[in-house]
């Protein structure tokens, strides 16, 4: 403990010289630091600081635009999927017409099978009758001469039946 108190250069002894050479030194280093160091800091830290913000602005502003064309996106799927409903019922609406049209014109022919099978019936029938009574005249000039025998000129004859197949057709 004498040793401490004496000045013998212990832990806790005080040399005023050697205090003042420090507050010196700190204070030209302080000086120092403030004329050469602190400014760039403060130049590097100021734009560091700007850096940040502009980076956190654009990042915004991504977010921003980001969540603008997100929205448009949404917008523009639902008027595709109104566009779509339409297109569809567009095309139902004209395959139905269109069916329609089909159907109608399948009727159309139908019925003009039918009127021409009818006109053709009915020609066939005509001429069947015809070839009927013209056979039926010469059945029945055959059967008068046979039964008359008496032979009369075939014009007779004809005229003849003739006249009773129209007798016939008129009862």
């Amino acid at each position: 403990m004498t040793l401490l108190l004496a000045g013998g250069g212990g832990l806790l002894s005080f040399n005023p010289g050697f205090a003042i050479w420090i507050l010196i030194s700190m204070i030209v280093f302080i000086l120092v630091m403030m004329k050469y160091a602190v400014p760039p800091i403060m130049t590097a830290l100021v734009a560091r600081e700007s850096n940040i913000k502009d980076s956190l602005e654009s990042a915004e502003k991504a977010l921003a635009r980001a969540e603008e064309i997100s929205k448009d996106n949404e917008k523009a799927l639902r008027e595709a999927e109104v566009k779509a409903q339409e297109i569809r019922k567009e095309a139902l609406e004209q395959a139905e017409l269109l069916r329609t049209e089909r159907i109608s014109k399948a009727k159309d022919e139908a019925t003009q099978i039918i009127e021409q099978a009818k006109a053709s019936i009915e020609q066939e029938k005509k001429q069947a009758l015809m070839e009927l009574r013209a056979e039926v005249a010469q059945l029945a000039v055959k059967s008068a001469s046979i039964i008359i025998d008496e032979n009369l000129d075939n014009a007779k004859n004809n005229k003849l039946v003739d006249s009773f197949i129209g007798d016939l057709s008129k009862n």
